[in-house]
């Protein structure tokens, strides 16, 4: 059985859902939300970070997956997303889990079936897949929808002799 994080990164809300993977699908484990309030944004990306690393220390998942950087209309919230996105990684990378990518459309794709999914139908099918009884706010959610699909995607690549430390961005690294 394998503890896997799933981080939906923000700089004001960072999403965090961990699901235990049975072989025979996961289970629910813990979810919620890292609050940075609306402090200076050195001040924020510590609290991800430390948020993060607490998580980790908590629930010892050996894994993680994490939503990659889209890029939205507005490159400042680009760049605040990609830099919470970096302190949540190197909190992960300091506990030596190892981390996969994956872009929203992925995501939706796994746990959904289709790339095109609304948050709403991405919290239904969480909600269906883990047999959670009271709906997670959106971005605990959506970081159990990143954790499933790191779980499917690992259990698609282990029959193969593939692990996700040798993946990178999607592609296999030879």
């Amino acid at each position: 059985m394998t503890l896997i994080l799933g981080i939906d990164p923000g700089s004001r809300i960072t999403g965090y859902g961990v699901v235990r993977d049975t072989g025979r699908g996961c289970e629910y484990v813990a979810s919620g939300c890292i609050r940075t309030g609306s402090g200076l944004l050195h001040e924020r990306l510590q609290i991800v970070y430390r948020g993060v690393r607490e998580v980790i220390q908590t629930y010892g998942p050996v894994t993680m997956g994490i939503e990659r950087v889209f890029m939205a209309r507005n490159p400042d919230s680009a760049l605040k997303l990609g830099q919470a996105r970096g302190a949540a990684i190197v909190a992960a990378a300091e506990e030596s889990l190892e981390i996969a990518e994956y872009s929203a459309t992925q995501v939706k794709q796994s746990v959904v079936g289709t790339g095109g999914a609304n948050k709403e139908q991405v919290q239904m099918m969480v909600m269906h897949l883990l047999k959670l009884v009271q709906k997670p706010q959106i971005d605990a959610s959506d970081a159990l929808a990143i954790a499933l699909c790191h779980a499917h995607t690992r259990s698609s690549l282990i029959p193969h002799g593939l692990s996700t430390a040798r993946r990178r961005s999607g592609r296999l690294r030879l």
